[in-house]
């Protein structure tokens, strides 16, 4: 199948992320937020990345022009009825995505692939609320979506292999190196990344070694571009939590259970960069370690 219109469900940081990559990738491209400020904010995300691409010198004031001409924004459901591949990009909540993919089982063509860019959840329990479960695929991008080259593409139970090829191909097309995996919580990366930053956590609380002792050592010991510390406080701690909670419920096993410390901080208001402190306190240049009464 030839994909020519894509659709994207969320305009946030993720979602403006790919409508982005592939408007530029030369895809019609039809992005729906639940509301005009969102959706404003979302495209206007998508032409700061731009602007600063032209003055650096990385693109032609013409490319940006034809990129941001190729995406179209809406509140409306209904405009996505005619693309070939809709990727849905809304908040990990099942009961959430469940309501919108039976909506966009009503309004999108038969033809019409759904993908939804979960980084956790059971692509196999979306596709059992659309009425085309053979056309459900994982399509989980990284952040930030322009300059990162890696996409997961999942296949569930259900999945047909010519929607599978389809959408692998599309990934390909973006410019992405897309790694094939099944449908289960956390995919491969954060199958392996979530139970190391876990333990990192862990080996704090049992003293091994500070903050700074620890993202040093995993930086310069094995050539990470960033320690777990940073990293979690980059990714955000909430979230993290939120993702390993998901992983030990469907695996029950303790490498994916959450520290005492970290569901303490989430308590505090400790999520990391976005909120200002985390494992690091961000309120002052430069950042130091948070100071968390161990």
């Amino acid at each position: 199948m030839a994909l020519k219109k894509v659709g994207v469900l969320g305009c946030g940081l993720m979602g403006s992320g790919i409508a982005q990559v592939a408007a530029q990738s030369g895809y019609e491209v039809v992005v729906r937020e639940v509301n005009q400020e969102l959706l404003d904010k979302g495209l206007g995300r998508i032409k700061d990345f731009l602007s600063k691409g032209v003055e650096r010198g990385k693109l032609s004031q013409s490319d940006m022009d034809k990129t941001f001409s190729k995406i179209a924004g809406t509140t409306e459901l209904g405009d996505l009825s005619d693309c070939d591949l809709v990727i849905e990009v809304i908040i990990e909540n099942m009961e959430l995505k469940a309501h919108l993919y039976k909506e966009l089982s009503e309004v999108c063509k038969p033809e019409t692939i759904f993908a939804s860019n979960t980084s956790s959840l059971s692509i196999t329990e979306m596709a059992s609320h659309t009425n085309r479960p053979d056309k459900m695929v994982g399509l989980h991008f990284f952040n930030p979506v322009p300059l990162m080259k890696l996409v997961e593409v999942a296949r569930c139970v259900a999945t047909s292999s010519e929607s599978f090829d389809t959408v692998y191909e599309f990934a390909k097309s973006l410019g992405k190196t897309p790694v094939k995996c099944g449908d289960t919580a956390g995919f491969i990366v954060n199958r392996l990344l979530v139970p190391y930053l876990l333990d990192s956590i862990r080996q704090l609380e049992n003293g091994l070694a500070m903050v700074e002792d620890i993202d040093n050592a995993l930086k310069l010991g094995l050539g990470y571009p960033m320690g777990p510390f940073t990293l979690l406080d980059f990714v955000g701690i909430d979230t993290t939590l939120y993702i390993a909670d998901i992983m030990f419920e469907e695996f029950k096993e303790h490498k994916y259970a959450a520290p005492p410390l970290m569901r303490r901080m989430v308590h505090a208001g400790y999520f990391g960069r976005k909120s200002g402190k985390g494992f690091y306190d961000y309120t002052s240049e430069p950042a130091t370690v948070n100071e968390l009464g161990l």
